[in-house]
């Protein structure tokens, strides 16, 4: 199948500071939740931290001028909300700032867009302390002071900005599943207002952007939509999908674009419903220029007369779809993932449907693979490639189909701390010797430049 995705369409790769940078400990930087939680013994693979990752914190120079060799369009990084200000507020970083400047001053000086995101995850440690992180609103507040001092240093070289990914790993993953930082299992209403709490940081953040950016700014919120696709396209299937579609993704990615909570939602959290006004919807609505989409693996579904269905920490009664269980043998990546093309095809199509020509960009889509070097040192990761061809296959239909589609960064650029797998799983389209700090291009590397250089026309 050709590929084509126009002329003005950008090609760029994603990485997130506390995966790559290193240097924990170094030039003034605080310490975050993921530097607390790895110190846990049994909380991440190996018990690795984040100390050393790729060393890009060193390395950023030769890293960049790899970009410009590989033929990004762009860069999608994390700045480090703990580098920056080491507390989470008050007193700022000076070698912190400084470093960020270089790193935006040389991708400008090689002709690589910096799209900036502002938080991936690595909250300052003294924030979680004192306001128990996320738990409370008085981190949102922070969050926006936090992005009004960074906007105001940076933006009049950097115009897109992400202000959060991936709201429920922080959240969900860290308050009801615990396998994130911070931890720690809580009560199901402290869980869902945490995520409000963050949605609303979204919001605020939003807001800091407009206010303090140097120039016109583009700016999206970044989240890992749940998934579903029909296995059979009958049209009641695609509509349990559809439903299947809007039941899950109503805590975070609907009401960050609408400004509201589904009833449907508020009514299946009962007395666990988060705590909000009318105001903090408000801010939380606050127009985006654009949606990220974060895509790894979907779910198959069917339409279902009865069937109960786990959503949000509830049961959910005949919402009029049911889950298919996958195969022992269905194709899966190393973090046993499910490869699913199809249902990232069916997320832009439902995307399309409920917000029109909003823009959106694919902000990751990679794999985990158990990459083996062969003996000449070459990494031949063909189910990387294969997975990066079957869903750039689905983008391409999708955008011929009118889906709004404006770029596609791939996850990730380098091999790193994969968070509470540490550095058992490798997603880089270049292989990271974590003993030496060597970065080689991986044979799906070569494909995702073939790609770039011929499905432009």
């Amino acid at each position: 199948m050709m590929l084509n995705f126009g002329k003005d369409f950008i090609f760029g790769a994603a990485t997130a500071s506390y995966q790559i940078e290193g240097a924990t400990n170094e030039d003034g930087r605080g310490s975050c939740v993921w530097d607390s939680f790895a110190r846990q013994a049994g909380k991440v693979v190996n018990n690795d931290d984040g100390r050393q990752a790729c060393d890009h914190y060193h390395r950023y120079k030769q890293d960049v001028a790899m970009m410009k060799e590989f033929g990004i369009d762009a860069y999608r990084f994390s700045l480090a909300w703990p580098r920056i200000m080491p507390s989470g507020e008050g007193a700022l970083n000076q070698k912190g700032l400084e470093f960020y400047d270089k790193l935006i001053d040389e991708l400008l000086a090689k002709e690589i867009q910096p799209w900036v995101t502002l938080f991936h995850w690595d909250l300052p440690q003294d924030l979680q302390v004192k306001y128990a992180g996320w738990q409370s609103k008085e981190v949102a507040k922070r969050f926006a002071d936090y992005t009004a001092i960074v906007v105001e240093r940076y933006s009049d070289r950097v115009k897109n900005w992400f202000t959060i990914n991936e709201i429920r790993c922080f959240t969900t993953f860290a308050h009801r599943e615990t396998f994130h930082a911070p931890g720690g299992a809580k009560a199901e209403q402290i869980v869902n207002q945490t995520i409000h709490n963050a949605l609303l940081g979204h919001g605020l953040a939003v807001q800091a952007i407009r206010a303090h950016s140097k120039q016109a700014a583009n700016i999206g919120l970044v989240e890992n939509l749940d998934t579903f696709w029909p296995a059979i396209d009958t049209s009641a299937n695609i509509a349990a999908a559809k439903q299947a579609w809007l039941c899950a993704n109503d805590a975070i990615l609907l009401p960050a674009l609408n400004g509201v909570y589904r009833p449907e939602y508020l009514e299946l959290l009962g007395e666990d419903a988060p705590e909000f006004t009318a105001e903090e919807m408000k801010i939380i609505g606050t127009p985006c220029d654009f949606v990220g989409l974060n895509y790894y693996s979907g779910l198959p579904v069917r339409a279902a007369a009865s069937s109960a269905i786990k959503m949000h920490g509830k049961t959910l009664v005949n919402p009029g779809f049911e889950y298919l269980p996958f195969s022992n043998d269905f194709p899966r990546t190393d973090m046993t993932w499910p490869i699913t093309p199809k249902a990232l095809y069916y997320a832009l199509k439902f995307m399309q449907e409920e917000f029109a020509d909003l823009p959106i960009y694919i902000t990751e889509n990679g794999m985990a693979a158990a990459d083996v070097e062969q003996t000449n040192g070459e990494v031949i990761d063909l189910s990387r490639v294969e997975y990066l061809r079957t869903h750039l296959e689905m983008l391409s239909t999708a955008k011929y189909e009118g889906v709004n589609l404006k770029g596609y960064f791939v996850w990730s650029l380098m091999d790193n701390y994969e968070w509470s797998f540490g550095y058992s799983k490798r997603f880089g389209i270049y292989r990271v010797n974590y003993t030496t700090q060597e970065r080689k291009l991986k044979y799906s590397g070569e494909y995702y430049q073939y790609v770039m250089q011929n499905a432009r026309l």
